[in-house]
């Protein structure tokens, strides 16, 4: 029967060093987690300038396309204004001279 119990306390022994070698891993994973996570909050902290540039840049490049494309419209609008503009000039001429010259027309 002491044979039994010392087998058993040899047993609860080695299964306490067991837990605190699991605590002690544990404790160690997680110390190395919170660094591990430190140091890429560090890096990534470190790119933020890096990437508020380069958000920028493209920002500036679509906005630029932006205005290019309005700048465009407005051209083409500007030209068919211009071209009906012109149409419509000699209709007016034609049609002022007419009621100059015969203003009973009106």
């Amino acid at each position: 029967m002491e044979d039994v119990l010392k087998r058993l306390i040899d047993a609860e022994l080695k299964a306490e060093a067991m837990v605190k070698q699991a605590d002690a891993e544990r404790e160690r994973i997680v110390h190395q987690a919170v660094r591990e996570a430190r140091l890429a909050e560090e890096r990534f902290e470190a790119r933020v300038p890096e990437l508020r540039r380069s958000f920028m840049q493209k920002a500036e490049q679509r906005a630029e396309q932006g205005v290019a494309e309005l700048e465009r419209r407005y051209g083409e609008r500007h030209k068919q204004l211009r071209s009906s503009a012109q149409e419509r000039e000699q209709e007016a001429i034609d049609a002022a001279v007419a009621l100059l010259l015969d203003p009973k027309r009106i």
